[in-house]
């Protein structure tokens, strides 16, 4: 019989912690689950020294940069913020090290809150490192992690657009820091009503940040077509 074809491999990155006896490297089960509903096979990247990016993303189609800690403001050029959390050098390297790798392939990109703010970062771009000393509304509700809490409006014929076949959703909002000077290359392609950028994306790569939690919401077909995006980008 002929062999199978095999789904697309899609790289998924870990944040740190320790565990009770040891370091673990831990990832969301909802991210692994996007990527397995869009018919991808998750592979989890551990964080590594960076110089094994090129190593690590071989044989992998997609890369789908996950949620997580604050970037280090250093990385951007910054002082640092006394709300801004403790950083993860390891992490913020190696994150950004795939990023290079992945675009250099031309590899999809898919980054997740986070992922998203590393994205911009990667293109030389800045962050806002605590939206409530910015305005009212932080975006940080938790206690909604699982609900659409606010309209994100989607620019016509963007990527995003494309990708959600609307020019709007809702989305739930758990962070505090956002985009704030975009990186080259780069296009703000979904915002909140209050301007808060929701959503980045290459204008010429096949690269897309969220701001948002689509991984907590996969019940909802809007948000499993980000991962459908990845997938089938992965794909071609």
């Amino acid at each position: 019989m002929p062999r199978a074809a095999r789904p697309p491999r899609i790289g998924v990155t870990c944040s740190s912690a320790m565990g009770v006896t040891q370091p673990i490297a831990k990832v969301g089960r909802g991210y692994l689950d996007g990527v397995i509903a869009a018919g991808g096979l998750p592979v989890v990247l551990p964080t590594l020294d960076p110089a094994l990016a090129e190593a690590a993303l071989d044989g992998i189609d997609g890369l789908l940069l996950t949620g997580g800690g604050d970037i280090d403001p250093h990385r951007y050029g910054a002082d640092v913020d006394p709300e801004t959390g403790p950083p993860d050098p390891g992490r913020d390297a190696w994150d950004l090290a795939l990023v290079a790798v992945a675009r250099q392939s031309q590899v999809p990109i898919l980054g997740i809150c986070r992922g998203a703010q590393v994205l911009n970062v990667a293109y030389g771009g800045t962050l806002i490192q605590h939206l409530p000393a910015r305005q009212a509304d932080g975006h940080d509700d938790l206690e909604r992690a699982a609900l659409e809490v606010h309209d994100v409006v989607v620019a016509l014929d963007s990527t995003l657009h494309l990708a959600l076949g609307s020019s709007s959703v809702r989305a739930n909002t758990l962070h505090h820091q956002s985009v704030d000077l975009l990186g080259e290359g780069l296009s703000a392609t979904g915002t909140a009503g209050d301007g808060v950028v929701e959503a980045i994306e290459s204008d010429d790569e096949p690269v897309l940040g969220v701001q948002w939690h689509p991984e907590l919401l996969l019940d909802r077909p809007a948000h499993l077509a980000l991962f459908s995006w990845l997938v089938d980008g992965a794909t071609r």
